[in-house]
């Protein structure tokens, strides 16, 4: 198996961002290759990565017929990367919450680990830049609630840093996987664990956009409050 891994990436009218995270992305490690998955942004942001794809082989495009939510992209991103040779596999944000000068200790910690998980509240440590008070209590209460549900002892269950080993995704029944929200990494670490993985968090610094608008909204709050207890019924009726 080589070293290669994919950064999947999941757009939906972020032109003001898709450029410049793929130049970071990419000088950081030269193992790393990009996959945007993009929702037919009504910005353009596809026709900049199909234009940036046409000279540079590291960046890869998937467009999709509309908006399908954040959980779908990543199994597209999943399944397209297990038909070919990566073996690491990276879930990130377009807008630079998550900052690319963190991946390369992903990578360190994939060597020894299955699947990584950048973490914002680290041993209780808060490293958020610019979210209002309201929305950090909110996030650091839905961990704490997701740890009491469900059991996994992460500090940082929410967040949408990752990466996955290969081994991990193969293991994963994707078209299993329910949520489509934030929710899907919930699921997704808690299946991992269930499946006998181990895991690791790491400490990033998160920092809230800076162009173009959040994707969170009501719906996607609710899920996220349900998830937790079907994961653990589906645990208890032998689901999982």
């Amino acid at each position: 198996m080589s070293e290669k891994a994919l950064v999947i990436i999941p757009t939906y009218n972020e032109k003001e961002n898709v450029r410049s995270i793929m130049e970071r992305v990419l000088a950081t490690d030269s193992r790393l290759e990009i996959l945007i998955v993009d929702d037919n942004s009504p910005d353009g942001t596809g026709d900049i990565v199909d234009e940036e794809s046409g000279r540079n082989p590291r960046v890869h495009l998937m467009r999709r017929p509309d908006k399908m939510g954040l959980g779908t992209a990543y199994r597209d991103g999943f399944g397209w990367a297990l038909e070919r040779d990566y073996e690491y596999m990276f879930e990130m944000d377009a807008d630079f919450s998550h900052d690319p000068a963190h991946l390369p200790l992903f990578l360190e910690a994939a060597q020894k680990f299955d699947f990584v998980l950048g973490s914002r509240y680290l041993d209780g440590n808060v490293t958020v830049v610019n979210w209002p008070m309201r929305r950090l209590m909110l996030s650091y209460g839905a961990n704490i609630y997701v740890r009491v549900v469900t059991g996994m002892k992460l500090w940082d269950a929410t967040g949408g840093f990752k990466c996955f080993h290969r081994r991990v995704l193969e293991a994963i029944d994707l078209k299993d996987v329910r949520s489509n929200g934030y929710a899907f990494q919930i699921e997704m670490s808690f299946r991992a664990f269930r499946k006998g993985f181990k895991g690791v968090e790491i400490p990033i610094v998160f920092s809230d956009r800076t162009h173009g608008l959040s994707k969170m909204n009501k719906g996607i709050m609710a899920e996220a409050i349900r998830i937790p207890w079907l994961l653990r019924w589906w645990t208890m009726v032998g689901r999982l």
